[in-house]
C-alpha cells in the first residue's frame, strides 16, 4: 500500500516502472535510481529524461536526480595469439569475430595490437569511437562492435610507445562501454611481451587462440605463446593452422607454400585441441584489403569462418568452471 504522505507514491513511469529500483523524496528533491541494462548510450539518455519529467510532474517535486545503474552481463574474453607476426592473425581474429556474431550471439572485438592496428581496415570502417565522460564508445561494424588504436591515431603514423603507454592504451579499450556484450574477442600483437602479461593480470582471457602458419619458423614462436598462456593458466582452447595450402586458380593445381599439417601435428604434440585450417586464399587477401571480411558473405571462406566459430564455442563451453 502506497505511503500518502510520500508525494513520489503516485509518480507515474508509465512502461518505465520496471526499471525502477528505488526513489526517495528530501527537500523538494526526488532522487531515482533506475535500472539501464541492455541500453545503449541513446537509450539511457532517454530513460534519464523520461524519469526528470515525470518527476517534475508530481507538484512537491522542484529537482528531479538521476542514478542508472546496469547489470554487468556474463562476458566471455577470447585472446587470439601468434607468437610471430605475419600469420594471419588479425584476418583471423576479425573473420572469427563476425562469425560469432552471424550466430546470434553479441560479439565486441579489440584491435589490441598497439604496434599495427589493422582492424579498421580488414572491417572497412575509418569511423573515430565517442566517448561518454572517460569511457569510449565502441564503433559498429559487420553486425559486431569494435575498439582499435587504429581510430585514435592519424594513417600512417608510427606509435613509438614504451610498454607502460601499450598497456595503458590497452586497458583504456578494455574499460569501455561494450554494454551488452557477450563474447569480447582481442587480437594481440606479435610476442609474449607486456600488452600479452597486461591483458592476462587485469581481463584474465576465458581462454586463448592460437594461429600460425604450417612452417616450422612460425610454429616455433606459436610454441612460445602456448607456453605463456599455460604459464599464466588461461587456457588454451586450440591451434589454427593459417595459409595452409594454395589453389592455382588457371589449373586448380594445389601447392603447400608454407608446409602441409605443421600445426596439427604440433597441437598434438602440445595435447592441445587443433580447430582446423584456413587456406592461403587470393579472395581472402583481396576482400580483407578491400574491407570486405569474407565472414559477413556467403560461399567457402565464410562456411569455414563459421566452422572455427562453432569449435571455438564448443571449447569454451567444455572448459572446467
Amino acid at each position: 500500500m502506497s505511503d500518502p504522505q510520500d508525494p513520489l507514491a503516485g509518480l507515474d513511469l508509465g512502461g518505465d516502472a520496471p526499471r525502477l529500483r528505488s526513489k526517495r523524496f528530501a527537500g523538494g528533491v526526488a532522487t531515482l535510481v533506475a535500472d539501464a541494462t541492455g541500453l545503449d548510450a541513446d537509450g539511457r539518455a532517454a530513460l534519464e529524461q523520461r524519469l526528470k519529467a515525470a518527476g517534475l510532474a508530481v507538484r512537491q517535486v522542484q529537482e528531479v536526480r538521476v542514478a542508472l545503474t546496469a547489470q554487468q552481463p556474463q562476458r566471455r574474453i577470447v585472446a587470439v595469439a601468434s607468437g610471430k607476426g605475419g600469420v594471419g592473425k588479425s584476418t583471423v581474429s576479425a573473420n572469427l569475430a563476425i562469425a560469432l556474431a552471424r550466430s546470434g550471439r553479441r560479439v565486441g572485438l579489440i584491435d589490441a595490437d598497439v604496434y599495427g592496428p589493422s582492424q579498421p581496415t580488414l572491417l572497412g570502417s575509418d569511423a573515430r569511437p565517442e566517448a561518454e565522460g572517460d569511457r569510449l564508445i565502441p564503433v559498429p561494424a559487420h553486425g559486431l562492435s569494435f575498439l582499435s588504436l587504429g581510430q585514435l591515431v592519424s594513417p600512417g603514423h608510427a606509435l613509438a610507445w614504451r610498454g607502460p603507454m601499450a598497456t595503458g592504451a590497452l586497458a583504456k579499450l578494455l574499460d569501455a562501454d561494450w554494454g551488452d556484450t557477450e563474447y569480447l574477442v582481442i587480437d594481440l600483437p606479435p610476442g609474449t611481451g607486456d600488452v600479452q602479461l597486461s591483458l592476462i593480470q587485469k581481463s584474465r582471457p576465458d581462454g586463448a587462440l592460437i594461429v600460425s602458419t604450417p612452417q616450422d619458423l612460425s610454429l616455433i614462436d606459436a610454441t612460445r605463446a602456448v607456453d605463456l598462456f599455460g604459464k599464466m593458466h588461461v587456457p588454451v582452447l586450440g591451434l589454427i593452422e593459417n595459409m595452409a595450402g594454395y589453389a592455382c586458380p588457371h589449373c586448380g593445381e594445389r601447392s603447400d607454400p608454407f608446409g602441409s599439417g605443421g600445426a596439427e601435428a604440433e597441437a598434438t604434440r602440445l595435447g592441445i585441441p587443433f580447430l582446423g585450417r584456413l587456406p592461403l586464399s587470393s579472395a581472402i587477401r583481396a576482400a580483407s584489403d578491400a574491407g570486405t571480411p569474407p565472414a559477413a558473405g556467403d560461399g567457402p571462406d565464410a562456411d569455414a569462418f563459421a566452422a572455427l566459430a562453432a569449435k571455438l564455442l564448443v571449447a569454451l563451453d567444455t572448459q572446467p568452471s
